[in-house]
């Protein structure tokens, strides 16, 4: 008998009316918005926007919503390119693709590339109520970005995913940190997969979410082809007690590029994720740029990708 595949359909499903905000929804000139970070407050969803300016570099910008569909976007930017050290000879260029975790502390701490002729580096700011942002350091040497905190201690130590450069390979590493400033401890913990559709590189998405079976991590993968790279997205689940141990992953995309919206743009055939919301019942809301001009949103089942992932 012929193999019937447990999910004849996408898993996720796109909204209806994607995309959910473009340029036209930035309340000052840009050119363009997309990679959000995500995460529910107050009973509010907020979306921490990746917004380029027509000088070229980009800022973040605050939006927010009542449902996770209908945003009112802030007038102006919550965090620029700093104008201070040690933080702005490493921001001229920009600070970019925030993914923010709620710790078991209470705090919001939110990752962010900062950008400049050097490279990208990964940058720390906290808030506690997304009205003040406090920065707290360049916490990986240049080359190293696509930052992902896990939301408590494990052993004591801070742990993040990252995405190190290394020598031409994009592989998912893991780090620790008595103090989220050095990090250290770092090693693979899941690589590009030759032949596959995230054969050319791949990096840490949303930030992990703690589940029964495991940590649950959306992650990017890119192929080259042809006529360009594709970026899509994907799964995978770590160990609980020791997150470098890999459980299981998908061996197909979670969501290609298939819209109009997420096929052209500024970089077409790009669905990238920065961050998504877990609702009480279950469900996943997964905000992502697509084709690096919009922001988009699918939602999908929890335990649907963590079963897959086995």
């Amino acid at each position: 008998m012929p193999h019937i595949h447990k999910y004849p359909k996408d898993i996720v499903k796109r909204y209806g009316k994607n995309p959910i905000i473009t340029r036209d929804d930035i309340p000052f000139p840009c050119n363009t918005v997309f990679n959000a970070g995500a995460i529910k407050y107050q009973n509010q969803y907020l979306l921490l926007l990746r917004v380029e300016t027509l000088e070229g570099w980009s800022c973040l910008v605050l939006a927010r919503s009542k449902d996770g569909y209908n945003f009112e976007v802030e007038k102006e930017p919550v965090i620029k390119p700093a104008q201070k050290e040690p933080f702005a000879t490493y921001e001229k260029r920009g600070v970019e693709d925030p993914r923010i975790t709620l710790f078991e502390d209470g705090r919001y701490y939110i990752f962010y590339t900062a950008y400049s002729k050097y490279a990208p580096r990964i940058a720390l700011v906290e808030t506690t109520d997304f009205k003040s942002f406090r920065r707290i350091g360049l916490v990986s040497e240049p080359g190293n970005k696509d930052a992902v905190l896990f939301p408590r201690k494990i052993n004591n130590l801070f742990v993040r995913f990252d995405r190190p450069s290394t020598g031409g390979a994009g592989d998912m590493w893991i780090s620790y940190s008595p103090d989220l400033i050095y990090w250290g401890k770092s090693k693979v913990v899941m690589e590009a997969r030759p032949g596959f559709w995230d054969s050319d590189k791949i990096g840490a998405g949303a930030p992990p979410v703690e589940t029964n079976d495991g940590w649950l991590e959306i992650y990017h993968g890119v192929k080259g082809t042809g006529g360009g790279k594709i970026y899509r997205l994907g799964y995978a689940l770590f160990d609980l007690k020791d997150p470098s141990k890999l459980i299981g992953r998908s061996q197909i995309p979670l969501i290609s590029p298939r819209e109009m919206y997420e096929r052209t743009g500024d970089v077409p055939n790009v669905i990238f994720t920065c961050g998504a919301v877990v609702e009480a019942g279950g469900e996943i809301k997964i905000y992502y740029g697509a084709a690096d001009t919009c922001i988009c949103v699918a939602t999908c089942k929890l335990q649907d990708l963590v079963e897959s992932c086995h």
